[in-house]
Protein backbone atom coordinates (compact mmCIF):
# COMPACT_ATOMS: atom_id res chain seq x y z
CA UNK A 1 0.00 0.00 0.00
CA UNK A 2 1.29 3.48 -0.87
CA UNK A 3 2.41 5.58 2.06
CA UNK A 4 2.22 9.32 2.65
CA UNK A 5 5.64 9.81 1.06
CA UNK A 6 4.45 8.08 -2.12
CA UNK A 7 1.45 10.41 -2.25
CA UNK A 8 3.28 13.67 -1.63
CA UNK A 9 6.74 13.27 -3.19
CA UNK A 10 5.58 13.37 -6.84
CA UNK A 11 4.23 16.90 -6.36
CA UNK A 12 7.64 18.13 -5.21
CA UNK A 13 9.62 16.01 -7.67
CA UNK A 14 7.44 17.19 -10.55
CA UNK A 15 7.70 20.86 -9.65
CA UNK A 16 4.07 21.39 -8.64
CA UNK A 17 5.31 22.61 -5.25
CA UNK A 18 8.85 23.42 -4.04
CA UNK A 19 8.39 21.26 -0.97
CA UNK A 20 6.04 20.23 1.82
CA UNK A 21 5.72 18.71 5.26
CA UNK A 22 2.72 16.52 6.04
CA UNK A 23 1.39 14.62 9.04
CA UNK A 24 -1.31 11.96 9.16
CA UNK A 25 -2.38 10.52 12.50
CA UNK A 26 -5.18 7.99 12.24
CA UNK A 27 -6.12 8.19 15.90
CA UNK A 28 -5.53 4.46 16.45
CA UNK A 29 -2.68 4.77 18.92
CA UNK A 30 0.08 4.31 16.37
CA UNK A 31 2.76 6.90 15.74
CA UNK A 32 1.74 9.66 13.32
CA UNK A 33 3.11 9.38 9.81
CA UNK A 34 5.24 12.46 9.04
CA UNK A 35 7.11 13.20 5.83
CA UNK A 36 9.12 16.16 4.51
CA UNK A 37 9.70 16.42 0.75
CA UNK A 38 11.38 18.88 -1.60
CA UNK A 39 13.03 22.12 -0.62
CA UNK A 40 12.37 25.21 1.47
CA UNK A 41 12.95 27.36 -1.62
CA UNK A 42 12.43 26.98 -5.34
CA UNK A 43 16.18 26.89 -6.00
CA UNK A 44 16.59 23.73 -3.92
CA UNK A 45 19.27 25.27 -1.71
CA UNK A 46 17.85 23.89 1.55
CA UNK A 47 15.97 20.61 2.05
CA UNK A 48 12.56 20.71 3.68
CA UNK A 49 12.70 19.29 7.21
CA UNK A 50 10.12 18.29 9.77
CA UNK A 51 10.55 21.46 11.82
CA UNK A 52 10.48 23.88 8.88
CA UNK A 53 8.44 26.99 9.70
CA UNK A 54 5.57 28.03 7.43
CA UNK A 55 3.20 30.97 7.10
CA UNK A 56 0.00 29.16 8.03
CA UNK A 57 -2.43 31.91 6.96
CA UNK A 58 -6.03 30.92 7.76
CA UNK A 59 -5.00 28.07 10.05
CA UNK A 60 -4.78 31.03 12.43
CA UNK A 61 -8.59 31.13 12.56
CA UNK A 62 -9.19 28.07 14.81
CA UNK A 63 -6.52 29.36 17.21
CA UNK A 64 -8.29 32.71 17.44
CA UNK A 65 -11.62 30.96 18.01
CA UNK A 66 -10.11 28.89 20.83
CA UNK A 67 -8.80 32.08 22.45
CA UNK A 68 -12.29 33.58 22.33
CA UNK A 69 -13.74 30.48 23.97
CA UNK A 70 -11.14 30.75 26.74
CA UNK A 71 -12.42 34.24 27.50
CA UNK A 72 -15.98 32.91 27.47
CA UNK A 73 -14.94 30.30 30.04
CA UNK A 74 -13.21 33.04 32.04
CA UNK A 75 -16.59 34.77 32.29
CA UNK A 76 -15.43 37.88 30.42
CA UNK A 77 -18.37 37.74 28.00
CA UNK A 78 -20.98 35.30 26.69
CA UNK A 79 -21.58 34.05 23.19
CA UNK A 80 -24.80 36.01 22.88
CA UNK A 81 -23.33 39.23 24.27
CA UNK A 82 -23.04 42.28 22.03
CA UNK A 83 -19.43 43.25 21.31
CA UNK A 84 -20.18 46.99 21.36
CA UNK A 85 -18.79 47.60 24.91
CA UNK A 86 -15.32 46.58 23.69
CA UNK A 87 -15.65 47.48 20.01
CA UNK A 88 -17.55 50.80 20.01
CA UNK A 89 -16.51 51.42 16.41
CA UNK A 90 -19.12 48.84 15.34
CA UNK A 91 -21.75 49.60 17.97
CA UNK A 92 -24.16 51.04 15.38
CA UNK A 93 -23.14 49.61 11.99
CA UNK A 94 -24.86 50.36 8.72
CA UNK A 95 -25.87 47.75 6.15
CA UNK A 96 -26.20 48.20 2.39
CA UNK A 97 -29.89 48.08 1.45
CA UNK A 98 -29.25 45.03 -0.73
CA UNK A 99 -25.95 43.20 -1.27
CA UNK A 100 -25.72 44.78 -4.74
CA UNK A 101 -26.47 48.32 -3.52
CA UNK A 102 -23.88 51.13 -3.66
CA UNK A 103 -21.93 51.66 -0.46
CA UNK A 104 -23.85 54.87 0.29
CA UNK A 105 -27.29 53.22 0.04
CA UNK A 106 -27.52 51.95 3.60
CA UNK A 107 -29.89 51.18 6.44
CA UNK A 108 -29.13 50.66 10.16
CA UNK A 109 -28.29 47.19 11.40
CA UNK A 110 -31.39 45.53 12.83
CA UNK A 111 -29.56 44.38 15.97
CA UNK A 112 -26.09 44.54 17.55
CA UNK A 113 -23.25 42.27 16.51
CA UNK A 114 -22.65 39.47 19.02
CA UNK A 115 -19.67 37.29 19.86
CA UNK A 116 -21.46 34.33 18.25
CA UNK A 117 -22.00 36.32 15.05
CA UNK A 118 -18.25 36.83 14.77
CA UNK A 119 -17.36 33.22 15.61
CA UNK A 120 -19.75 31.85 12.98
CA UNK A 121 -18.74 34.44 10.35
CA UNK A 122 -22.28 35.82 10.24
CA UNK A 123 -21.61 39.34 11.53
CA UNK A 124 -22.21 40.99 8.14
CA UNK A 125 -18.67 41.85 6.97
CA UNK A 126 -16.55 39.58 4.79
CA UNK A 127 -16.10 38.08 1.37
CA UNK A 128 -19.14 36.59 -0.42
CA UNK A 129 -19.12 34.35 -3.46
CA UNK A 130 -19.62 37.46 -5.64
CA UNK A 131 -16.53 39.68 -5.31
CA UNK A 132 -18.03 42.31 -7.63
CA UNK A 133 -20.50 43.59 -5.03
CA UNK A 134 -19.72 47.27 -4.24
CA UNK A 135 -19.28 46.81 -0.48
CA UNK A 136 -16.59 44.15 -1.00
CA UNK A 137 -13.88 46.39 -2.47
CA UNK A 138 -13.32 48.46 0.71
CA UNK A 139 -12.45 45.29 2.64
CA UNK A 140 -9.28 44.92 0.61
CA UNK A 141 -8.62 48.61 0.03
CA UNK A 142 -9.19 49.87 3.58
CA UNK A 143 -8.55 46.79 5.73
CA UNK A 144 -5.93 44.91 3.75
CA UNK A 145 -8.05 41.77 3.54
CA UNK A 146 -6.67 39.17 1.14
CA UNK A 147 -3.35 37.32 0.93
CA UNK A 148 -1.46 38.04 4.16
CA UNK A 149 1.03 40.92 4.16
CA UNK A 150 1.45 41.73 7.87
CA UNK A 151 3.75 44.75 7.62
CA UNK A 152 1.27 46.64 5.44
CA UNK A 153 -1.72 46.64 7.82
CA UNK A 154 -2.53 49.56 10.12
CA UNK A 155 -2.65 49.21 13.91
CA UNK A 156 -5.80 47.76 15.54
CA UNK A 157 -7.47 51.03 16.61
CA UNK A 158 -7.17 52.56 13.15
CA UNK A 159 -8.22 49.26 11.57
CA UNK A 160 -11.40 49.19 13.66
CA UNK A 161 -12.13 52.83 12.84
CA UNK A 162 -11.93 51.97 9.15
CA UNK A 163 -14.15 48.92 9.60
CA UNK A 164 -16.77 51.09 11.31
CA UNK A 165 -17.00 53.20 8.14
CA UNK A 166 -17.56 50.21 5.84
CA UNK A 167 -21.18 49.05 5.51
CA UNK A 168 -22.13 45.44 6.09
CA UNK A 169 -23.23 43.30 3.16
CA UNK A 170 -25.92 41.56 5.19
CA UNK A 171 -27.74 42.07 8.46
CA UNK A 172 -26.11 40.36 11.47
CA UNK A 173 -26.89 36.66 11.50
CA UNK A 174 -28.14 36.45 7.92
CA UNK A 175 -25.24 35.15 5.82
CA UNK A 176 -21.82 33.51 6.08
CA UNK A 177 -19.03 35.79 4.84
CA UNK A 178 -15.35 34.97 4.83
CA UNK A 179 -12.34 36.23 6.80
CA UNK A 180 -13.07 39.65 8.35
CA UNK A 181 -14.69 38.27 11.52
CA UNK A 182 -11.52 36.54 12.71
CA UNK A 183 -9.59 39.80 12.52
CA UNK A 184 -12.33 41.51 14.52
CA UNK A 185 -12.14 38.71 17.07
CA UNK A 186 -8.41 39.30 17.39
CA UNK A 187 -9.04 42.92 18.36
CA UNK A 188 -11.83 41.84 20.73
CA UNK A 189 -9.48 39.42 22.51
CA UNK A 190 -6.86 42.13 22.93
CA UNK A 191 -9.23 44.73 24.31
CA UNK A 192 -11.01 42.38 26.71
CA UNK A 193 -7.77 40.82 27.95
CA UNK A 194 -5.93 44.14 28.24
CA UNK A 195 -2.90 42.97 26.28
CA UNK A 196 -1.93 42.42 22.66
CA UNK A 197 -3.24 39.40 20.77
CA UNK A 198 0.40 38.34 20.45
CA UNK A 199 0.84 38.29 24.22
CA UNK A 200 -2.49 36.58 24.91
CA UNK A 201 -1.90 33.72 22.48
CA UNK A 202 1.67 33.22 23.66
CA UNK A 203 0.73 33.05 27.35
CA UNK A 204 -2.60 31.25 27.17
CA UNK A 205 -2.18 28.88 24.21
CA UNK A 206 1.33 28.54 22.81
CA UNK A 207 3.24 28.16 26.08
CA UNK A 208 0.84 25.62 27.67
CA UNK A 209 0.83 23.54 24.47
CA UNK A 210 4.63 23.87 23.92
CA UNK A 211 4.02 25.51 20.53
CA UNK A 212 7.48 27.09 20.61
CA UNK A 213 7.63 27.93 16.90
CA UNK A 214 4.20 29.55 16.59
CA UNK A 215 3.72 33.32 16.58
CA UNK A 216 3.28 36.41 14.43
CA UNK A 217 6.98 36.68 13.53
CA UNK A 218 10.00 34.39 13.27
CA UNK A 219 12.90 35.17 15.66
CA UNK A 220 16.16 36.04 13.95
CA UNK A 221 17.82 32.90 15.25
CA UNK A 222 15.18 30.67 13.62
CA UNK A 223 15.02 32.27 10.16
CA UNK A 224 17.14 29.42 8.79
CA UNK A 225 14.14 27.12 9.24
CA UNK A 226 11.67 29.58 7.69
CA UNK A 227 10.48 28.64 4.21
CA UNK A 228 10.16 30.91 1.19
CA UNK A 229 6.62 31.74 0.02
CA UNK A 230 5.58 31.65 -3.64
CA UNK A 231 2.66 32.08 -6.00
CA UNK A 232 2.31 30.64 -9.47
CA UNK A 233 3.75 32.89 -12.16
CA UNK A 234 2.19 33.81 -15.48
CA UNK A 235 4.87 31.81 -17.30
CA UNK A 236 4.08 28.65 -15.37
CA UNK A 237 6.97 29.13 -12.97
CA UNK A 238 7.03 30.40 -9.39
CA UNK A 239 7.11 34.04 -8.30
CA UNK A 240 8.59 34.80 -4.88
CA UNK A 241 6.10 36.54 -2.59
CA UNK A 242 8.10 36.62 0.63
CA UNK A 243 11.55 35.45 1.76
CA UNK A 244 12.60 34.50 5.31
CA UNK A 245 13.90 38.01 6.06
CA UNK A 246 10.72 39.63 4.74
CA UNK A 247 7.26 40.38 6.14
CA UNK A 248 7.36 37.90 9.02
CA UNK A 249 10.84 38.73 10.29
CA UNK A 250 9.55 41.55 12.54
CA UNK A 251 6.39 41.92 14.60
CA UNK A 252 3.47 43.54 12.75
CA UNK A 253 1.46 46.49 14.03
CA UNK A 254 -1.70 44.44 13.48
CA UNK A 255 -1.42 40.80 14.59
CA UNK A 256 -4.01 39.21 12.32
CA UNK A 257 -6.41 36.80 13.98
CA UNK A 258 -7.48 35.64 10.53
CA UNK A 259 -4.16 34.79 8.93
CA UNK A 260 -1.04 36.14 10.61
CA UNK A 261 0.60 33.16 12.30
CA UNK A 262 3.65 31.12 11.43
CA UNK A 263 4.01 27.58 12.74
CA UNK A 264 5.33 24.05 12.21
CA UNK A 265 3.56 20.78 11.59
CA UNK A 266 4.27 19.58 15.13
CA UNK A 267 3.03 22.79 16.75
CA UNK A 268 -0.20 22.51 14.76
CA UNK A 269 -0.44 18.86 15.78
CA UNK A 270 -0.20 19.92 19.42
CA UNK A 271 -3.14 22.26 18.93
CA UNK A 272 -5.09 19.52 17.16
CA UNK A 273 -4.40 17.06 19.99
CA UNK A 274 -5.72 19.59 22.50
CA UNK A 275 -9.03 19.70 20.64
CA UNK A 276 -9.18 15.92 20.28
CA UNK A 277 -8.38 15.45 23.97
CA UNK A 278 -11.47 17.42 24.96
CA UNK A 279 -9.77 20.79 25.27
CA UNK A 280 -7.36 20.03 28.10
CA UNK A 281 -5.52 21.94 29.43
CA UNK A 282 -7.06 25.00 27.75
CA UNK A 283 -10.76 24.46 27.19
CA UNK A 284 -13.72 22.45 28.38
CA UNK A 285 -15.12 19.65 26.27
CA UNK A 286 -18.28 21.72 25.79
CA UNK A 287 -16.29 24.59 24.27
CA UNK A 288 -14.58 22.17 21.87
CA UNK A 289 -17.97 20.72 20.95
CA UNK A 290 -19.24 24.19 20.14
CA UNK A 291 -16.16 24.95 18.05
CA UNK A 292 -16.54 21.77 16.01
CA UNK A 293 -20.32 21.96 15.46
CA UNK A 294 -21.82 23.24 12.21
CA UNK A 295 -23.86 26.38 12.97
CA UNK A 296 -25.02 27.23 9.44
CA UNK A 297 -28.43 26.75 7.91
CA UNK A 298 -28.68 24.88 4.58
CA UNK A 299 -29.35 28.21 2.86
CA UNK A 300 -26.23 29.78 4.40
CA UNK A 301 -24.10 26.82 3.29
CA UNK A 302 -25.53 27.06 -0.22
CA UNK A 303 -24.81 30.79 -0.33
CA UNK A 304 -21.11 30.19 0.39
CA UNK A 305 -20.43 27.43 -2.12
CA UNK A 306 -17.29 29.09 -3.48
CA UNK A 307 -15.51 28.90 -0.12
CA UNK A 308 -17.24 26.04 1.68
CA UNK A 309 -18.11 23.65 -1.19
CA UNK A 310 -21.18 22.53 0.77
CA UNK A 311 -19.40 22.24 4.11
CA UNK A 312 -20.72 23.76 7.30
CA UNK A 313 -18.90 26.13 9.65
CA UNK A 314 -18.10 25.89 13.33
CA UNK A 315 -16.03 28.43 15.24
CA UNK A 316 -12.92 29.26 13.20
CA UNK A 317 -13.15 26.29 10.84
CA UNK A 318 -15.30 24.27 8.50
CA UNK A 319 -17.25 21.18 9.52
CA UNK A 320 -17.79 18.48 6.91
CA UNK A 321 -21.33 17.41 6.16
CA UNK A 322 -22.21 14.38 4.07
CA UNK A 323 -20.81 14.66 0.55
CA UNK A 324 -19.57 12.28 -2.11
CA UNK A 325 -15.92 13.40 -1.90
CA UNK A 326 -13.52 10.51 -1.19
CA UNK A 327 -11.86 12.35 1.70
CA UNK A 328 -15.11 13.41 3.37
CA UNK A 329 -15.70 12.28 6.93
CA UNK A 330 -18.82 13.92 8.39
CA UNK A 331 -17.80 16.00 11.38
CA UNK A 332 -14.25 16.65 10.16
CA UNK A 333 -13.21 20.08 11.49
CA UNK A 334 -10.45 22.36 10.25
CA UNK A 335 -9.54 24.72 7.49
CA UNK A 336 -7.09 25.63 4.74
CA UNK A 337 -4.67 28.54 4.49
CA UNK A 338 -4.20 30.58 1.36
CA UNK A 339 -0.41 30.20 1.65
CA UNK A 340 -0.79 26.47 0.93
CA UNK A 341 -1.58 24.93 4.32
CA UNK A 342 -4.36 22.72 5.68
CA UNK A 343 -5.16 21.12 9.04
CA UNK A 344 -8.15 18.98 10.03
CA UNK A 345 -9.27 16.72 12.84
CA UNK A 346 -12.02 14.10 13.00
CA UNK A 347 -13.41 14.17 16.55
CA UNK A 348 -15.25 10.85 16.12
CA UNK A 349 -12.06 8.91 15.29
CA UNK A 350 -9.29 11.06 16.78
CA UNK A 351 -7.63 11.44 13.39
CA UNK A 352 -5.53 14.44 12.32
CA UNK A 353 -4.28 15.50 8.90
CA UNK A 354 -1.89 18.44 8.42
CA UNK A 355 -0.24 19.64 5.21
CA UNK A 356 2.24 22.51 4.98
CA UNK A 357 3.39 23.85 1.61
CA UNK A 358 4.66 27.28 0.61
CA UNK A 359 2.69 27.74 -2.63
CA UNK A 360 -0.17 30.21 -2.53
CA UNK A 361 -3.62 28.92 -3.48
CA UNK A 362 -5.02 30.37 -6.70
CA UNK A 363 -8.49 30.71 -5.18
CA UNK A 364 -10.77 29.31 -2.48
CA UNK A 365 -10.83 25.82 -4.05
CA UNK A 366 -8.22 23.53 -2.42
CA UNK A 367 -5.57 22.29 -4.89
CA UNK A 368 -4.97 18.72 -6.00
CA UNK A 369 -2.08 18.36 -3.55
CA UNK A 370 -4.37 18.88 -0.57
CA UNK A 371 -7.10 16.65 -1.95
CA UNK A 372 -4.61 13.84 -2.57
CA UNK A 373 -3.41 13.96 1.05
CA UNK A 374 -6.98 14.10 2.35
CA UNK A 375 -7.98 11.10 0.24
CA UNK A 376 -4.98 9.18 1.56
CA UNK A 377 -5.83 10.08 5.17
CA UNK A 378 -9.41 8.93 4.72
CA UNK A 379 -8.41 5.59 3.18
Amino acid sequence: MAGLLDILAPYADGGTIPGAVALVDRGDGSEPEVVAVGSADAEGSAPMVRDSIFRIASLTKPVTAAAVMMLVEDGRFGLDDAVAPWLPEIAAPMVVRTPASPVDDVVPAARPVTVADLLTFRAGWGFPDDFSLPAVAPLSRELGQGPPHPQDIVAPDEWMARLGRIPMLYQPGEAWLYNVCSDVLGVLISRVAGCSLTEFLAERIFEPLSMADTGFAVPAGQLGRFTHYYRGGADGGLDLVDAPHGQWSTMPAFPSGSGGLVSTVDDCFGFARMLLDGGGPLLSADSVRRMTTDWLTPAQRAGAELFLEGQGWGFGGSVDVTRADPWNVPGRYGWVGGTGTAAHIVPSTGATTILMTQLELTGPTPPETMRAVWTYAAS
